[in-house]
């Protein structure tokens, strides 16, 4: 067996153990063995790719397997990785694992909580290592899926309003994503859907791509927030039961760049070169206004998913940028973008499990009562707003040095623009942490409030560990994406 299917596996004995799992210790106890089993792969992996790498191993995808599955379509059961995918699969690895830990407590209705969750994660999975357009579509339905249940069934607020706008606008743009998909098959000529095997081809039609490049790269902005249909991820975000939305903002959002990256920019690189500065507007827009419209929220899930909408924006945009700097930037700040959002969410679940309110102006001196989780919002906060020595920073800085690689007027006035949106980033956030930690605790439940529990403190932790070790430590991390973005790059540079 190939050792990445170790990724849709793992996931499907877990479903299997849930099912027929007996009381909540056992439901805990499958969900630790296979999330644990999922990072400890995943971290093999890393260490496996990256010895390939060092022994002079050149290809472009790596630990390769093809079982033929519909051979009138050419469908295949096709997997491989690179350093992005290695990368994202780590991250998916990492917001498992704790997301497991901050559900530790949930109730009712455990086993199908995580039987839900379970299916999720082993769609993202499935998708990260997939190479056939068509089973990578498959594995990105399976993870859009269970999304409507896991927030209308366990999450809070208006949560069925959210989990229908949610579904119905994913859903709308897996529709165009499709025909897309569909596109770049029949004018590849309809021989194969493996990604690898079209690019080399690099045979489809510039009229075509002209129209599949716009609808393709739509399908999957759509999933990455691209203004104006981003709409559907603050509603969703707060709605959504805290590891929901840690692994919905940390992973399932980043499945929209790395499809943009990975499918649309790839394969059909003259339309993106020809189109690219209509999605650089849309993206431009989307990182000011999230910024903006997180400084106007009460609720800390708003302020969190409009920060989701700007962050992920920059995604978008470095990618539109077209040079390898900022493209690298970009899987960098999919990273870190994913590590900070899942930490704040975890955080805001806990406080809001305590004080029963996310409202700002009902949350006051939080630090007397709650230090570690207090200190740990300020690390979170910090890493937002791209203090250095953690995440944030690096990624962002090789976005904008990348972006104003690009010596024309355009690009660079849209750069300067994105750039404001650190400051609006640092005003918002300050005010927040000191809105909420310092002062006199004025909520009515000041009493029966307490600090992390130690499940709580585990998924904290992991969490922090990893930001402040990508800050302080991200040149690995970026030689083994940077040499995976050449090949896609070097397509576009007209």
């Amino acid at each position: 067996m190939n050792f990445l299917s170790i990724f849709v596996l793992i996931p499907l004995l877990m479903l299997a153990g849930l099912w027929a799992a007996r009381g909540i210790k056992a439901i805990r106890g499958v969900m630790v063995t296979g999330a644990s089993a999922l990072l400890i792969a995943s971290v093999v992996l890393t260490f496996l790719y990256l010895g390939e790498r060092s022994a002079g191993n050149t290809a472009e995808m790596l630990f390769r397997a093809d079982t033929l599955w519909y051979a009138p379509l050419h469908i295949s059961y096709s997997v491989g990785v690179d350093g992005i995918s290695v990368a994202m699969l780590l991250l998916s690895a990492v917001i498992v694992f704790t997301g497991t830990f901050a559900s530790w407590r949930l109730q009712p209705l455990t086993k199908e909580y995580f039987l839900w969750f379970t299916l999720l994660s082993m769609g993202v999975f499935g998708f990260f290592i997939s190479v056939d357009l068509f089973t990578m579509f498959m594995f990105y339905e399976i993870a859009l899926i269970p999304m409507y249940l896991l927030i209308g069934v366990w999450g809070s607020g208006r949560k069925e309003y959210a989990a229908m706008k949610l579904t119905l606008m994913l859903m709308g743009g897996s529709a165009f994503l499709l025909i897309g998909i569909l596109g770049i098959y029949f004018g590849a000529g309809a021989t194969t859907m493996n990604l690898l095997e079209i690019a080399q081809l690099h045979n489809i039609p510039f009229a075509q791509q002209c129209i599949w490049f716009p609808l393709t790269f739509l399908g999957f902005g759509v999933l990455g927030a691209l203004f104006p249909f981003h709409t559907w991820s603050p509603d969703g975000h707060a709605s959504a039961p805290t590891a929901v939305s840690m692994l919905h903002a940390g992973v399932l959002m980043k499945l929209g760049g790395y499809g943009c990256f990975r499918i649309a920019m790839y394969l059909m690189p003259e339309a993106a070169n020809e189109l690219s500065w209509i999605f650089l507007i849309l993206t431009g827009i989307s990182v000011v206004y999230g910024a903006f419209s997180a400084c106007v929220q009460t609720d800390l899930k708003y302020i969190n998913a409009y920060s989701s909408v700007s962050h992920c924006g920059l995604v978008l945009f470095a990618i539109l940028m077209l040079n390898q700097t900022a493209a690298t930037g970009a899987i960098l700040q999919m990273l870190s973008h994913g590590l900070m959002t899942a930490l704040f969410f975890a955080l805001i679940g806990m406080i809001y499990g305590r004080t029963h309110t996310r409202d700002v102006r009902e949350l006051a001196g939080l630090m007397k009562i709650m230090p570690f989780l207090s200190v740990c919002y300020v690390i979170a906060g910090l890493a937002n707003l791209g203090l250095p020595g953690l995440s944030g920073f690096i990624a962002e800085m090789t976005i904008f040095v990348g972006s104003f690689q690009n010596n024309d007027v355009f690009h660079r006035t849209l750069t300067i623009i994105a750039c404001s949106s650190i400051v609006i980033t640092a005003v918002y956030i300050l005010r927040l942490v000191g809105k909420i930690l310092y002062g006199t605790c004025t909520n009515k439940h000041h009493l029966e409030l307490t600090d992390a529990t130690w499940d709580e403190r585990i998924a904290v932790i992991c969490l922090i560990v990893c930001v402040a070790g990508l800050g302080m430590a991200p040149f690995w991390v970026s030689h083994m994406i940077g040499e995976s973005v050449l090949p896609v790059v070097s397509q576009l540079i007209p």
